[in-house]
């Protein structure tokens, strides 16, 4: 059946909630660049709210197609993301688009100034933000009122992984929409740049990973060290705001742990991935991770932390762990059998190949139609949780 013009036409496209593009930092980011640049490239309009903050180029106006705006933001850590979306969402109700797409459950609070300039949203809700170790228990209230909220004043949500919309069906009898995020598949060969970092191919651990308790590089470090293990553990990534979890994660290291900081350079970090005896993952809460899906389409073998979100991408090609003990017992068995490991890491690249960014954005692109057609509108635009107060098994 062919499409009718309305269905046709270009639409203008706001993507707002994230520290915008071009993407140095999380999942939120690399999914608005890889979706963004390909809906540009589509012929939509395509505009990014970006954060004036440091390290930020706000001089660009224009990346892979896409229209950056860049708005400030408070530089701390609990109202960062709150207040530069606020200044996006009254910039947004000034420049109406046909679409918009708000990152992040917490953005909630502005979903009724999105909502009152008549500008259809649907609310990419990601993992289980109250579980991370940042917040304290202020942080953990606000973020389970902030996921109620988003149910309520979204046209529609969005979920990366199946158990996130387990999560909102349970608690809030919510029908989400499941859009996962994509894999780049790296080709097998080159290395050249390890010689920078004076690695060699297959004979270095790997962990990529933002310093937060909730991605457990503190128990893959103690883990690791407490091993038979001979080869080097690189452990790529930091904390934003250098607290007190990095020093933990560092007070547990010895003298076979080094600590790379962050690497934005995308193809030394590819090959980073791609030459790893084993890489380890040790994120828990936030669904559907890219870093764990360009490992896995890398070809590196993955020991992931025990939880749905990560046995889901990985299934039976991934080995698990939840304790120190298990992570100690697995960094042996790497290094003992080499050979197994990388047969892991060939099924795992043969799972990633189900994670195309072109189908995601297709995903983005018939769910912005959608919202521009008012197909996705329920009563009042409006749902009602049925069961906000229950915890589903496994969860809490």
């Amino acid at each position: 059946m062919s499409k009718s013009p309305e269905d046709r036409r270009p639409l203008r496209i706001a993507l707002m909630g994230t520290r915008g593009v071009p993407a140095r930092y999380g999942g939120f980011e690399t999914c608005v660049e890889e979706v963004g640049r390909r809906l540009a490239a589509r012929g939509h309009e395509v505009v990014v709210y970006c954060r004036n903050t440091t390290g930020a180029d706000a001089t660009l106006r224009e990346y892979a197609g896409m229209r950056l705006v860049y708005l400030p933001a408070l530089r701390r850590r609990s109202l960062e993301t709150l207040s530069h979306s606020g200044l996006s969402a009254v910039h947004l109700a000034a420049n109406r688009v046909d679409a918009a797409v708000v990152f992040n459950a917490a953005n909630a609070p502005w979903l009724p100034l999105l909502r009152a300039a008549r500008i259809p949203v649907a609310t990419h809700v990601d993992g289980l933000e109250w579980k991370r170790g940042k917040w304290g228990p202020v942080g953990r209230k606000y973020y389970r009122l902030a996921e109620s909220m988003a149910v309520r004043c979204s046209d529609a949500l969005i979920a990366d992984a199946a158990g996130i919309q387990d999560y909102y069906s349970d608690q809030f009898g919510a029908a989400t929409r499941l859009i996962t995020y994509g894999a780049p598949l790296i080709a097998p060969g080159r290395m050249e740049r390890l010689a920078e970092l004076g690695l060699e191919r297959g004979r270095y651990h790997l962990v990529v990973a933002r310093f937060e308790p909730e991605n457990h590089v503190h128990l893959i470090v103690e883990g690791y060290v407490a091993s038979e293990a001979r080869l080097p553990l690189v452990v790529v990534g930091g904390s934003p705001y250098g607290d007190e979890y990095t020093r933990r994660v560092m007070d547990r290291a010895d003298e076979r742990v080094r600590f790379l900081g962050g690497v934005w350079d995308q193809e030394l970090l590819d090959q980073l991935y791609a030459n790893a005896l084993v890489y380890w993952h040790g994120h828990s809460v936030g669904g559907t991770n890219p870093s764990l899906l360009r490992a896995i389409g890398a070809a590196a073998p993955t020991n992931a932390f025990d939880v749905n979100f990560n046995r889901e991408v990985l299934a039976e090609t991934g080995n698990y762990f939840s304790t120190v003990a298990e992570a100690a017992a697995l960094a042996s068995e790497a290094e003992a059998s080499p050979e197994a490991a990388k047969t892991r890491g060939l099924l795992g690249q043969q799972r990633a190949a189900q994670y195309d960014w072109d189908v995601v954005a297709d995903g983005y692109e018939q769910l912005c139609r959608d919202l521009h057609a008012r197909r996705v509108r329920q009563s009042g635009g409006r749902r009602r949780p049925s069961a906000a107060d229950r915890t589903p098994a496994g969860v809490a």
